[in-house]
């Protein structure tokens, strides 16, 4: 497929990390752990059994990609769970920060439903591809501006099931 950037053993311990990380941030706390269909699903559901606490899972499904490698810059609001955020702590999980787009409106959607509190999990962050001021709050990789693959990130539907991380090179 393409250059491997980060090996399925090494993805696993950095979500074991993310999640010990938040467990001791939302400890005694009920969480909303929100994930973001398609690309982190498999990320989410990997995160969340290494939490070891109160929490609560759904998805949002949203689209800014369509069927190319680049962001059209437009959010599309395609599934949003029915429940109640008023005054509860949600988690959005994605499987990248790109241009925050995404990110920063869900931000806002979930604050208008009246979030006490909204913070965000990345496995990637690609900050040089930034369109707004956004900082995901958890952080697996940091990586170059390059399009990946596996791990449930996907061209095109294609790829979703590699284990690693590889680089996109059609």
């Amino acid at each position: 497929m393409g250059k491997i950037l980060y090996t399925d053993h090494l993805v696993r311990e950095k979500v074991k990390e993310l999640a010990q990380q938040i467990t001791e941030r939302y400890r005694g706390e009920r969480l909303l752990v929100i994930g973001v269909l398609k690309g982190a699903w498999i990320f989410m559901a990997d995160l969340v059994r290494f939490m070891d606490m109160e929490l609560f899972c759904d998805f949002v499904r949203v689209a800014s990609y369509g069927k190319g490698t680049e962001s059209t810059g437009e959010v599309c609001l395609l599934y949003w769970p029915d429940l109640d955020f008023r005054g509860e702590r949600v988690l959005v999980v994605d499987d990248i920060a790109d241009t925050g787009l995404t990110l920063k409106f869900l931000r806002k959607k979930f604050l208008n439903e009246g979030a006490k509190s909204v913070e965000f999990c990345v496995l990637l962050d690609k900050p040089s591809r930034r369109k707004v001021d956004f900082i995901p709050d958890y952080v697996g990789f940091t990586i170059p501006d390059r399009f990946v693959v596996g791990y449930g990130m996907d061209f095109n539907e294609q790829y979703r099931n590699l284990p690693n991380i590889e680089i996109y090179e059609g």
